[in-house]
């Protein structure tokens, strides 16, 4: 019985982690986003390295989260973290505009994110 908990918590950690490193793989896809639009169509040296350099850190932990995390929700969470990200912060570094009908729909795909999240929770068979 002991055992059983053990191997239990575990399960749970292996899963907290994999959320976090797709988090991060989340972060990793904006810091692409941003990068490739400061590159101009990667016309700016500095700007494409970086993007080059989050586009393989992204798709890294990505790869790393999909170890555990179930392929069409962790890739349905990054994609709807880097768009939601990516649209948040574009007016912040780029000139850009965010209407108000625009964050009504951006909140509707972070509560998508929220709730897959919460559909990933073990259930039990007892």
């Amino acid at each position: 019985m002991t055992q059983r908990r053990d191997t239990d918590s575990s399960v749970g950690t292996a899963k907290a982690r994999a959320w976090l490193v797709l988090l991060l793989a989340g972060a990793f896809e904006v810091g692409y986003a941003l990068s490739v639009g400061g590159s101009e169509g990667f016309t700016h040296l500095t700007w494409s390295l970086v993007g080059a350099a989050f586009f393989l850190l992204t798709l890294f932990a990505l790869s790393v989260a999909l170890r555990t995390i179930d392929i069409g929700i962790g890739y349905a969470v990054w994609a709807g973290i880097g768009a939601v990200g990516a649209a948040i912060l574009g007016p912040v570094f780029f000139d850009e505009n965010l209407s108000s009908t625009q964050v009504i729909w951006l909140a509707v795909i972070i509560a998508g994110v929220v709730w897959l999240k919460l559909s990933d929770r073990p259930t039990s068979d007892a």
